[in-house]
């Protein structure tokens, strides 16, 4: 008979790409995320949780992997037993699980319809530093208007989560930007070079000295994804992006899209286009798309989109004054254009403006936390009919970051009061003593681990940052009385009291039994 080999034992480690949360960390973050939600609502959104689990049809080739259309999700198919068979993934975000929603619910929905969602949501892509393949996203949503307010309010509630969770004013900016007034760009683009091809075919290179082999077709994809780039590599890096290619840090070459040199500045040109004032900016936009000097009919309808998102952005900008956001806090800026295909319209990011050290020691800002804007056909896919829709996407885990370096949050979480077990025949009275703690909300525990060294009890309770140890003996109970030892207040006599200070400031006191809960509050407020 052959020996049977023993099955090994699993590894104790989290997948490539994921992470365990504890304690503080879960704290941290439901307490930001509540502050947030107190926004939303305020502003008159209805929370929402989704199904994490979608279709993959349903979820469609969003992704913002756009050369691997639906391989960045986790998905799995259905077994014939289980259903039809489908192909389901975990959601990659929080927008196309709410296309679906009010696809399926649109009649018993209120339209407008708003609403906010948090919650986990899942990407297979390579993970790397701070980049994890499970994280949170807090998103806020109006579907059913095309009206600019939507626009405007949620570039203002996006404004009032920031100082709401503790990043002030000055320390984060609100960037705005249209899709349609860069479409235009680009569409300007295509017309020019199929012009000049025309030309350059019938007039046999007489009349152009522009070679034909840089009237190339223009790929309105290519160029978004490549100047999206634009705060990595700046101004020089898109140019060379956009027309030859240019080698990255680590050496290598990337193709460029193949614009000729006049055509790739134009875009730049686009990009760097903000001014000191909103109203230059607008001013400026304009000047590019040179509605002043247009001619044919053709030019007209390639600028026209552009000519509307201009519009769109003065609009949105009038509405943010009224309300009192100014330039200092929401701003229009060009350079933004967001990666996600579905992406119809204004466009806007977070950044934090403040500076952060890199971990060679160089100074650099933090940047964007959160973002999004304007998809006007997402809903289609499902009904048929165009239904506008703007919305914010928040990045938890990164705004958590930013807190950090602020000194907003983070130290250590203050633990439960623990109840230490003397004596393990009187668990009963210990259990009634914590229970009176917990009534009075202050956050308490027994000690339930072997009780023989008490030694190690107070070893637990400083694991755990305990404040406060309550110690009742035999002695103790006789009497009516019980010891608290202060462990705060003991680690610092600890690291810095001399002998005759600790005599002066003991960390353990004696109080009556009826008065534990007072006297805990107080050492809890730091007055005892």
């Amino acid at each position: 008979m052959a020996k049977q080999t023993k099955t090994p034992r699993p590894k104790a480690e989290t997948p490539k790409g994921f992470r365990d949360y504890f304690g503080t960390d879960v704290t941290e973050r439901t307490e930001m995320l509540r502050r947030i939600a107190e926004v939303y609502d305020r502003y008159g959104f209805d929370a929402l949780e989704s199904a994490a689990v979608e279709t993959v049809e349903a979820l469609g080739k969003f992704l913002p992997d756009v050369d691997r259309p639906n391989a960045g999700v986790f998905a799995w198919q259905e077994g014939e037993e289980e259903g039809k068979g489908d192909w389901l993934a975990l959601r990659y975000d929080l927008t196309a699980p709410l296309a679906r929603v009010f696809a399926q619910h649109r009649n018993d929905l209120p339209t407008p319809y708003r609403r906010y969602a948090m919650g986990p949501v899942w990407r297979n892509e390579k993970p790397g530093p701070g980049r994890f393949r499970q994280f949170y996203q807090c998103d806020a949503d109006t579907v059913g208007t095309a009206s600019m307010a939507a626009d405007a309010e949620i570039c203002a509630m996006l404004a009032d989560c920031m100082e709401v969770v503790g990043i002030p004013r000055g320390d984060y900016l609100i960037r705005v930007n249209n899709r349609k007034v860069l479409n235009g760009i680009i569409e300007g683009l295509t017309i020019d070079n199929q012009k000049a091809r025309r030309l350059k075919e019938k007039s046999f290179g007489e009349f152009l000295d522009i070679p034909l082999s840089e009237l190339t077709f223009v790929d309105p994809e290519a160029i978004l994804r490549t100047i999206d780039k634009f705060d990595k590599v700046g101004a020089n890096g898109v140019l060379e992006l956009l027309t030859t290619g240019r080698k990255d840090q680590s050496g290598a070459f990337i193709d460029g899209v193949g614009l000729s040199q006049d055509d790739a500045a134009r875009v730049v040109d686009f990009m760097q286009s903000r001014g000191n004032s909103n109203a230059e900016t607008l001013s400026n936009l304009r000047k590019l798309m040179g509605h002043d000097t247009l001619k044919t009919h053709e030019e007209h309808g390639a600028h026209h989109i552009g000519l509307d998102g201009i519009k769109e952005l003065e609009e949105i900008s009038d509405l943010l004054t009224a309300q009192g956001y100014g330039p200092d806090r929401i701003v229009i800026d060009p350079s933004v254009v967001r990666g996600l295909g579905y992406y119809t319209g204004p466009v806007f990011e977070a950044e934090l403006t403040f500076e952060i050290l890199d971990k060679k020691g160089r100074k650099r800002q933090f940047g964007s936390v959160a973002g999004g804007g304007r998809y006007d056909d997402l809903v289609a896919r499902f009904t048929g009919q165009s239904v506008p829709a703007v919305g914010v996407s928040i990045g938890v885990d990164r705004l958590l970051a930013a807190l950090r370096e602020k000194g907003r949050i983070g130290g250590e979480a203050v633990g439960p009061v623990v109840v230490t077990v003397m004596d393990r025949d009187r668990m009963v009275d210990y259990q009634a003593m914590v229970a009176k703690l917990r009534s009075a909300g202050i956050r308490a525990e027994v000690y339930l681990g072997n009780p023989k060294s008490f030694g190690n009890q107070l070893k637990y309770a400083d694991k755990r940052n305990s404040p406060a140890a309550v110690i009742e003996g035999a002695d103790e109970k006789a009497r009516g009385v019980v010891q608290v030892k202060d462990l705060v207040l003991g680690k610092k006599i600890a690291e810095d009291a001399t002998l005759e200070e600790w005599k002066e400031r003991p960390s353990q006191a004696e109080i009556p039994l009826d008065d534990l809960v007072p006297h805990i509050k107080a050492l809890l407020a730091g007055d005892t």
